[in-house]
């Protein structure tokens, strides 16, 4: 079966993995291998661990794909907040080796698609809209995710986490769905709309939807008008058998 790898959002903090368990049972249901990724918080490692045991975890799935009955030429990357970014650096950094590591390595982290639910993409450029969160600040989250130190004081080490900074490409990139809520309070929808742009100047493929009135993982990403989305794009990028 097909593999989804979802990486739960957690401001790359300490994650919740049940926080979605129901809504990702929903897509159990339709056919789908679910994983869900712990990554190691920031209080443990900074950026780029949280990258690293994602990209590992895709290589653990297909190492052991016989036992849970995997679909190796079927592997797709979920997240949302935290984990959107980290779903999108995943598929974006295929060949930068500086953000990997020789875990399970004769394994491929290659992914047919992308899903990023209301991820940060350009923490440098966070505090620009409202927010409800401090971005800037050594103690706030993305400070913390670049080792404890202000993001705008610190903008080389922002750099690598952003992203938007890897949309290059697209013939070797995998196709890229957004979701992200119009009324937003923690990641200001600009974030997703940033790399709509980027991704548009390079000519990628991806979708992009605005659910209008939607707050930060609010009710309105969890129905199945949302999921049938996220289906039709998955089924879109599988390699039929």
């Amino acid at each position: 079966m097909p593999c989804i790898v979802y990486v739960q959002g957690s401001a790359w903090m300490k994650q919740d993995v049940y926080h979605n368990l129901p809504q990702l049972a929903e897509f159990a249901k339709r056919g789908y291998v679910i994983a869900i990724v712990e990554y190691r918080p920031s209080s443990v490692a900074k950026f780029p661990a949280q990258l690293q045991d994602a990209k590992t975890a895709i290589r653990f799935m297909r190492a052991n794909a016989d036992t849970f009955n995997i679909d190796v030429d079927n592997v797709f990357v979920w997240g949302d907040s935290s984990g959107g970014h980290t779903a999108l650096m995943v598929g974006l950094t295929q060949n930068n080796p500086e953000l990997d590591t020789k875990d399970l390595d004769q394994y491929s982290i290659k992914v047919n698609a992308i899903v990023d639910f209301y991820g940060p993409t350009d923490i440098t450029q966070m505090n620009y809209e409202p927010s409800t969160w401090d971005h800037i600040s050594a103690e706030s989250p993305e400070g913390k995710l670049i080792g404890g130190k202000n993001v705008l004081e610190n903008k080389p080490e922002a750099a690598p986490t952003n992203p938007i900074n890897y949309v290059k490409d697209p013939k070797t990139a995998a196709p890229i769905l957004i979701m992200h809520g119009s009324k937003d309070r923690l990641v200001p929808f600009k974030q997703s709309v940033l790399m709509a742009d980027a991704l548009e100047s390079k000519k990628y493929r991806y979708q992009f939807y605005q659910l209008k009135g939607a707050d930060h993982g609010s009710s309105e990403f969890w129905t199945k008008q949302a999921f049938d989305i996220v289906d039709n794009f998955l089924q879109q990028n599988m390699v039929k058998k």
